[in-house]
């Protein structure tokens, strides 16, 4: 048998007051909810993308800057799971007697912190440095991915509070990091061939004269 941490006293009466609700919802909130839980991680790479390719107009330095996004969220993720092996909690819907409108992940599959909620912040965070107006989106869209979480019940309140907390540190981090280090990282990618393809479009060489 693994030993297990039992989160339940922490907040697991928030945990089933809000599993309640979502029993007791619309059918087509509830449906929005889960398939937003399940499908909603693909809106941040879309930021990202996006990100990337606004800051492409903006100069070599900022574009780097935004490849360093995908960077922030991928190594908040890999914090994200020492720390769930390192802890080991139960899922909510292992320790409680509820009813979910996700299915209870199976034993071993460890519930703090969440991979979600800290991949969704560590984007929301990492994206504030590219644009203000897309980190703001994503900031709201990843608090609604960590109420998701809890919503359809794989998550107690602290997991996914926990996962905002690691993904936006981390992502706070590289991207602090990144800024010192762009311009010289530009510099390299421009003398490196193909990576230049990945900065702004005065970074592929002279124009071709009229």
């Amino acid at each position: 048998m693994i030993l297990a941490f039992d989160g339940a006293p922490v907040d697991g009466p928030a945990y089933e007051a809000v599993t309640r609700l979502a029993q007791h919802s619309p059918r087509w909130l509830d449906t929005a909810v889960t398939v937003w839980s399940a499908y909603g991680l693909a809106l941040f790479a879309l930021l990202m993308v996006l990100g990337w390719w606004r800051a492409r107009r903006t100069g070599d330095a900022a574009a780097v800057t935004a490849l360093a996004v995908p960077l922030a969220a991928l190594l908040a993720y890999g914090l994200d799971v020492v720390l769930k092996l390192v802890v080991r909690e139960d899922r909510p819907c292992q320790s409680l007697r509820v009813s979910t409108l996700e299915a209870c992940p199976a034993p071993g599959d460890w519930s703090f912190p969440s991979n979600h909620a800290a991949i969704a912040a560590a984007a929301a965070v990492a994206l504030l440095f590219v644009s203000r107006w897309l980190g703001a989106l994503a900031c709201g869209a990843a608090a609604a991915m960590a109420a998701s979480r809890v919503w359809v019940g794989v998550h107690y309140p602290h997991d996914v509070l926990t996962g905002l907390v690691v993904g936006g540190l981390t992502a706070l981090g590289i991207m602090l990091a990144a800024g010192r280090l762009s311009p010289a990282l530009a510099r390299r990618m421009t003398a490196a061939g193909p990576l230049r393809l990945l900065l702004s479009a005065s970074a592929h060489g002279p124009a071709s004269a009229p």
